[in-house]
């Protein structure tokens, strides 16, 4: 290969020359492209199907459109068709693909026992007739048929519940129905706080 080749090969590779040289004089397409960048595909461009949801990190409610790939989450936008963020998401809704791919996600049943310096895994099972055992004992030790003056009131004290803004509006409802069917009375939200 001679110099001349060698050369007119070396120019051709510059972003200035092809720009120069072709029909992209302001340098907004292929002149500016580099080899690796012609090569780039759109993140959802292997996606199955489109889920729509909803940001769970506060109470506005911005929509969301999943890209799924054989059950696994590629992506993660704003849908456009939103009235409420039109296609927009702040950065912690935009970062919302980790809460389903980052390596540092909870996948297991972590248990401490009390005054415990160790944790041990669960099968979630057995997680959920601990957590459910509690409530039940929580109830019955904080259980008032009546009260100081002989008026029925069957509540429970030993219950309190304090509802995310991370909910939805629907969550928040049937939380209330469970805390108000266990008898318990300090029920509250942290959006309204």
């Amino acid at each position: 290969m001679g110099v001349g080749r060698w050369l007119a090969s070396r120019l051709a590779s510059w972003p200035v020359y092809r720009q120069i040289t072709g029909r992209d004089p302001l340098g907004r397409g292929r002149a500016a492209q580099s080899p690796r960048s012609a090569g780039l595909t759109a993140r959802i461009a292997d996606a199955d199907r489109v889920a729509k949801s909803v940001c769970p990190f506060c109470a506005v409610g911005c929509a969301q459109r999943v890209y799924v790939s054989e059950d696994r989450v590629l992506q993660i936008e704003g849908d456009p068709d939103s009235p409420i963020s039109r296609g927009r998401l702040c950065p912690k809704g935009s970062a919302s693909t980790q809460l389903v791919t980052g390596p540092q996600r909870a996948r297991k049943v972590l248990y401490r026992a009390p005054y415990g310096g160790q944790w041990r895994e669960l099968d979630l099972d057995t997680a959920m007739d601990m957590v459910a055992d509690r409530v039940l004992e929580a109830r019955a030790k904080g259980w008032q048929d009546v009260d100081e003056r002989g008026r029925r009131v069957r509540r429970t004290l030993g219950l309190a519940s304090l509802g995310g803004a991370t909910l939805d509006n629907e969550e928040n409802y049937l939380i209330k129905k469970l805390f108000t069917a266990l008898g318990a009375l300090q029920i509250e939200n942290q959006a309204r706080i």
